[in-house]
């Protein structure tokens, strides 16, 4: 789910430019309104035995962990009841020599009443705990993926969601859950292959929320197995200032592409403006391979509404790897309009 980074000149040109703008979407008209943020990261990891890499909003340098840190996005969404169309992108400058525009978000949704929509186009995935976009994760560094990778990202095809009051249901039909081109397309053929996902949600007890999802991807093309990830989480609001989830990942895609992830979390506010994200994550690969345990802490300011900046210290535990144990901090800023 990797994307690219950009560099200072370019991400500090486009915050400044937006320091003005409000949290809440921006309404154009009585059909249109416009939403986004930028997000940018100084980060580095050290490897016991090994130099230190550091990364400050540069695509050259890629992060163990350190996945969607650098990022500008902008949202239009398209109000024509009961139709809805969404189109997002996100610009990455200087990525291999050049800059370019990745749409990621390119879909209409239909509202078919008492709950039910259909979907079709470019969607991201329904899977994962953590957000695929920066400005909505409580931390810097993802948990997990280093290795593995079991958290899809942006595919086309066609989904089908129900929700009521106390639970929800989806199915998606898609031209690849996994992708060849990393988390901002799928592989956008059906010759070879395809992909299905589904879920349920049930929030039935007040405060918490239960979710398990799967995603399947047949074997052909790009895939040399069939793969199958199920994808397991809980959220609970214990108190106004406490936040508790737990998650676990399980990933069958053949030799070398077969383990599982698991997060538990915390995030405390202790304040309007002050909250701390509590975090113990792992991941094993099967069959002797890789595995790690990470220790995460990262507190949070928001120096504005819409404006916050967070710093975070991970340390990884490493068993049948080439070195024993790692540490990543980072420091990152989120602008939201």
């Amino acid at each position: 789910m990797t994307k690219y980074s950009f560099r200072f000149a370019g991400w500090a040109g486009a915050l400044l430019a937006l320091t003005a703008a409000s949290q809440a979407d921006v309404k154009l008209n009585d059909n249109i309104t416009f939403s986004g943020y930028a997000a940018g990261a100084y980060m580095n990891y050290k490897a016991d035995g090994a130099p230190s890499v550091d990364s400050l909003f540069d695509a050259s340098k890629p992060i163990p962990g350190g996945g969607d840190s650098n990022d500008v996005l902008t949202k239009f969404t398209l109000n024509f009841k009961p139709v809805t169309g969404v189109i997002s992108m996100n610009y990455f400058p200087n990525v291999g020599g050049s800059s370019e525009f990745t749409l990621l978000d390119a879909y209409a949704v239909y509202d078919a009443g008492d709950g039910l929509t259909v979907t079709a186009g470019k969607f991201l995935s329904y899977m994962g705990y953590e957000s695929f976009y920066p400005a909505n994760m409580d931390q810097i560094s993802y948990a997990d993926g280093d290795f593995l990778a079991p958290i899809p990202g942006y595919h086309s095809g066609v989904k089908v969601d129900y929700a009521d009051k106390i639970q929800g249901v989806g199915f998606a039909f898609v031209d690849s859950a996994y992708s060849p081109y990393g988390g901002t397309r799928g592989d956008g053929e059906l010759k070879h292959n395809a992909g299905l996902e589904g879920y349920y949600t049930y929030t039935g007890v007040s405060n918490l929320t239960l979710w398990a999802g799967f995603c399947y991807d047949t074997k052909g093309g790009f895939q040399p197995h069939n793969v199958l990830t199920l994808d397991f989480w809980a959220s609970y609001q214990a108190t106004k200032d406490l936040r508790l989830a737990a998650e676990y990942v399980s990933k069958d895609g053949g030799t070398g592409n077969k383990g599982y992830n698991w997060i538990a979390f915390a995030n405390y506010a202790s304040s309007d403006k002050v909250s701390t994200t509590f975090r113990v994550s792992g991941e094993e690969m099967s069959n002797g391979g890789p595995k790690f345990t990470k220790y995460t802490i990262c507190p949070q300011y928001a120096l504005t509404a819409n404006l916050s900046v967070r710093a975070e210290y991970s340390y990884y535990e490493y068993s049948n790897y080439w070195t024993k144990n790692a540490t990543f901090y980072g420091v990152q800023t989120i602008l939201k309009w």
